[in-house]
């Protein structure tokens, strides 16, 4: 008789076959780990022996959100992008922490289980967090770290991020699933993606298909709201956390060599946050896009990628 976890994986990989969004050149994998599955994506890499990297989304994204940024690093790095618990083809954790503790955790295990560490480890709004966690309490298993637009604690935040936070109170998620249920996906897939471009002209009709596509599926799981409202609350948690466990102190604990991407156009990670992470960061890079919003390997994923080779570059030996 099939384990807990063999069940489990068995859920979940049937749960990403026909996942939307999967570009050619890229697979979509389960791994089973006690009370998680996780969804990874792979982009084939275009040469042999390349040192790997591990991608981590945002709130209410999915790994889909890197696939640009992976077809244009398949020469530089090993990609593969992981799917958090309760986001894209991941089932919700048998445990229900979705803090930002929680989805670190997810993506320790992620990388221990698959033994490709240390890794050049990418994250984005909530993924950068998680990520700053990662490369804080377990720096054996991160060689560089990338943050675009890290969700590190802001307050107070500005206006437009607002409603993100709100998003986390007790009963929210039910109450917005109400009031949107009959909302086309299209139409709420269009809003999600102008909140985070800068330029929402942009927004290309693949991306715009893909994320309607997505969202039109994700909806469909019973679990959707809870983990968006979940994950909400534990960044606004984590916001709040002083001492040895906040995001600030644990940012300066970081030995890796760190590059930093800031979009100006930001409505949800203000711009404003950029210096103070370059000083919190010690050995830190700093990149700034003035026309980008909160998502710029989505956005400009030709300048992320090339200030993450110069950024390799200069981490190099003798750079």
């Amino acid at each position: 008789m099939p384990t807990t976890e063999q069940q489990r994986a068995n859920a979940a990989l049937a749960a990403a076959e026909g996942w939307p969004g999967v570009r050619d050149g890229e697979t979509l994998r389960t791994v089973a780990l006690p009370g998680l599955s996780l969804a990874i994506r792979r982009r084939a890499a275009a040469l042999d022996d390349l040192e790997p990297a591990l991608f981590v989304h945002g709130l209410g994204g999915s790994s889909r959100n890197w696939s640009a940024l992976m077809e244009l690093l398949s020469a530089d790095v090993e990609c593969e992008a992981v799917d958090l618990p309760g986001f894209g083809a991941s089932p919700p954790p048998d445990s229900g922490d979705y803090s930002v503790y929680g989805h670190a955790r997810a993506v320790i295990r992620c990388l221990e289980t698959s033994g490709r560490g240390p890794v050049h480890l990418f994250g984005n709004s909530l993924g950068g967090a998680a990520a700053t966690r990662v490369a804080a309490l377990r720096p054996d298993l991160v060689r560089s770290l990338t943050l675009i637009s890290p969700a590190m604690p802001e307050l107070p935040p500005q206006r437009s991020a607002l409603p993100t936070g709100l998003l986390g109170m007790p009963g929210m998620g039910r109450l917005l699933g109400r009031w949107t249920r009959d909302l086309p996906a299209g139409q709420r897939a269009r809003s999600v993606l102008r909140l985070c471009y800068g330029d929402p002209a942009r927004i290309t009709p693949e991306e715009f298909s893909a994320a309607e596509a997505e969202l039109e599926r994700r909806q469909t799981l019973p679990y959707f709201w809870e983990s968006l409202s979940r994950t909400a609350r534990g960044i606004v948690n984590a916001y709040t956390l002083g001492g040895q466990h906040s995001l600030w102190r644990q940012a300066e604990r970081v030995l890796a060599p760190t590059l930093l991407v800031y979009g100006v156009r930001d409505r949800l990670v203000s711009f404003r946050m950029a210096q103070r992470a370059a000083r919190a960061f010690a050995s830190s890079r700093l990149v700034v896009l003035p026309e980008a919003g909160h998502v710029a390997m989505m956005e400009y994923p030709d300048e992320v990628a090339g200030a993450f080779r110069e950024f390799l570059a200069a981490a190099a030996p003798g750079g």
